[in-house]
């Protein structure tokens, strides 16, 4: 593809999909993340009842043990999708996240219950690192971000709708009949693109699955100051969105008596925030990635500090609600705005090692970012202030580290 965002051809011999198609496909593959965690957080309060009631807190390791997973896993998926294809990659990742689902399932322990969302995570890892390299096999540059956007909207709708089907599976069925819920999903899912989608990798493209051309894609990859400069502030964003879904339920349950409602004032902050992605999608054509980033990132450390200094300073009383209300929106759009942008930024040179790029990316900035979303969550105190300054420092780093961001191309 060259770098006004023309498609690159599709592989010899393969039938493209539609475009609508396409974009509902990775989406829909994009989702199986979103799935896994935001189905989980209506099952916190029971999940800490029934397997951890002296240390609450610890359930929150549900959520950042599936992130842990999803980052080591997304290391090795990559390379091995440039060497062996996307979807017999992918295939293997469903099958190992049907596992840790079955296996959490089952789970008598929190110990084992978390090793087996490890195992999930780590299956999930194929679905969203390969949708990323096929995407990149088939368009480049802005063209991609652009795809990466309207697919985050897919992306974005299923935290709506998946604490309010995990809250309605709990009712009926219990909280461990979710993990039953996302082998389904998978099965829907992966099956729909082992279908539909032709392979975007042809034998032809393939790299030789052996150490010296892993480490000199591995090499290529990390000396790429894109790529660098882009998985620093991606990290610092999973960090921040991270923190906010393992904060989010003992916020609204602890800090404002919301726990009854909490899946249906989740899914309406999922909505306000969805739009994000599309509206970047449009934008990303006229003004590019780097730009667009570095504005979200301004703009979400000047709301943290609006919003640290009403709480902290202003007596609200119930209207402290709507300001955390408000303010947890901008949180949840700031993904639509940077991901996608970020991950086209740093593939835009890598299209040849789009697999390894994508892994690389993936597993650090994921494992980064679970690893401050987990020390974020165990600061609650009752209040959201330690969550709102830490998205504000997060978010002023990357707007910072976005300054030393080379222009893209295109």
């Amino acid at each position: 593809m060259n770098t006004a965002g023309t498609p690159t051809p599709a592989p010899e011999g393969a039938r493209r999909l539609s475009r609508g198609e396409f974009i509902a496909l990775m989406g829909t593959i994009f989702a199986t993340v979103a799935f896994s965690i935001d189905a989980m957080l209506p099952a916190l309060p029971q999940i800490a009842e029934a397997l951890t009631p002296d240390a609450p807190n610890l359930a929150q390791l549900v959520l950042t043990s599936f992130v842990l997973g999803l980052g080591i896993g997304t290391l090795l998926t990559g390379p091995l999708s440039d060497s062996f294809g996307r979807k017999p990659v992918l295939f293997a990742g469903a099958l190992l996240y049907v596992t840790g689902a079955l296996l959490a399932w089952a789970a008598p322990s929190l110990e084992l219950l978390l090793a087996a969302r490890i195992l999930q995570g780590l299956g999930a890892a194929g679905p969203r690192v390969v949708a990323t390299a096929i995407i990149r096999d088939l368009y480049a540059g802005r063209q991609m971000a652009q795809i990466v956007s309207f697919a985050m909207l897919i992306f974005t709708i299923f935290p709506a709708v998946a604490p309010m089907i995990g809250a309605a599976i709990i009712g009926g069925f219990g909280w461990r009949a979710i993990f039953l819920a996302f082998l389904l999903f998978s099965l829907l899912s992966v099956g729909w693109l082992m279908l539909r989608q032709p392979e975007t990798l042809p034998r032809s493209r393939r790299r030789p699955f052996r150490v010296a051309p892993l480490r000199d894609a591995l090499v290529e990859t990390l000396s790429l100051r894109q790529m660098q400069l882009s998985i620093l502030v991606q990290t610092l964003v999973f960090g921040a969105l991270f923190g906010t879904i393992s904060s989010i339920q003992p916020i609204f349950d602890d800090t404002y008596g919301r726990a009854a409602g909490f899946p249906y004032w989740f899914a309406l902050i999922a909505a306000v925030a969805a739009p994000a992605a599309p509206v970047n999608g449009t934008l990303v054509v006229r003004l590019g990635m780097r730009p667009l980033v570095r504005r979200a990132l301004l703009v979400s450390m000047l709301a943290a500090l609006a919003v640290a200094g009403l709480i902290g300073l202003v007596p609200l009383g119930a209207a402290e609600f709507w300001v955390f209300f408000a303010w947890a929106c901008t949180v949840f759009a700031l993904a639509g705005f940077t991901i996608g942008n970020l991950n086209a930024l740093a593939l835009e040179p890598l299209g040849h090692i789009s697999g390894m790029a994508a892994s690389v990316m993936g597993a650090l900035a994921t494992v980064g970012g679970a690893a401050l979303g987990a020390l974020i969550g165990q600061f609650f105190d009752g209040t959201p202030m330690p969550l709102i300054l830490a998205t504000a420092l997060l978010s002023g780093i990357g707007a910072l580290v976005m300054r030393a961001m080379p222009r893209e191309a295109a």
